[in-house]
């Protein structure tokens, strides 16, 4: 728990961080479109006399940092009470995702290569060698394994029902923080729709003391309505691809649980017919 709640707030100073460096650029939005203005009055004339496929990329130049620029003052102009909420939501959300990401790589192994140095030291007959094996290799396959050599004496009923029990411990173990990337993912969507509802009646408010329904008088309570709603929406689907792909590392590394699990049941067989 201690790593995660430093990686959310790593995160969370990187979100600080941009948004206010996404504010300066906001505020300073209205004077470089009046820098680009004045350029293009003054270049007006020259630039008739270049051949078009020279205008072609300035053309596109523009176009890209218009398009960035708009996104961060878009974020702004989204409320920052509701957008702040959002931001923390992406962000303590990724940072459950980055944690399960590291443990569950950390926890696959090859097991193929494992189950093959178990299976040549059995033949040998010395279990003490594969339990090293099996203590010395990291994840929840060679914990498993582990566990059935330890009661390898007492019989196959009293193996299988440890290595059952104890497998039963390690998937938990797998989807361990995964019903906390689930919260984030309803929360951002919702906190986008709660901030449309507000921007709506922030738009009521405005005609009620204007008297008049005219479009620019509503415009401001939409807008901010369609931001966060928009923001939200993008959070949830970052979120979601993300949480896919865990389910599917946990789900690789469930079946190979399962399947060592029976060949190790396999391999004490073999074991106990030899002895």
């Amino acid at each position: 728990m201690k790593k995660i709640f430093a990686i959310v707030a790593m995160l969370g100073m990187f979100t600080f961080g941009t948004t206010q460096v996404m504010a300066q650029d906001a505020a300073a939005a209205p004077e470089a479109q009046t820098e680009q203005v004045q350029d293009s009055a003054a270049a007006a004339a020259p630039a008739e006399e270049v051949a078009a496929p020279a205008e072609a990329a300035p053309v596109e130049e523009v176009q890209t940092e218009g398009f960035h620029k708009t996104l961060k003052t878009k974020f702004i102009e989204g409320d920052a009470s509701f957008m702040s909420l959002v931001a923390i939501a992406m962000v303590i959300g990724l940072a459950f995702c980055v944690e399960r990401i590291i443990y569950l790589s950390l926890a696959q192994v090859n097991t193929k290569k494992l189950m093959e140095a178990v299976a040549a030291a059995l033949e040998k007959g010395d279990v003490e060698k594969a339990k090293d094996i099996c203590r010395n290799t990291a994840g929840p396959v060679a914990s498993i394994c582990y566990q059935g050599l330890l009661r390898v004496n007492d019989g196959l009923d009293v193996v299988e029902r440890s290595v059952v029990s104890y497998g039963s411990v390690k998937a938990g173990e797998l989807e361990k923080g995964c019903s906390w990337i689930t919260l984030f993912i309803a929360m951002a969507p919702s906190l986008g729709f709660l901030g449309t509802v507000i921007g709506m009646v922030m738009a009521f408010d405005t005609i009620e003391a204007a008297g008049d329904i005219s479009p620019t008088v509503v415009a401001g309570g939409m807008k901010v309505a369609l931001i966060t709603t928009i923001y939200g929406i993008v959070v949830a689907l970052i979120l979601q691809v993300f949480y896919n792909f865990i389910l599917t590392k946990i789900e690789d590394i469930t079946a190979d649980m399962e399947d060592s699990s029976i060949t190790l049941l396999d391999l004490l067989t073999k074991y106990n017919l030899k002895k």
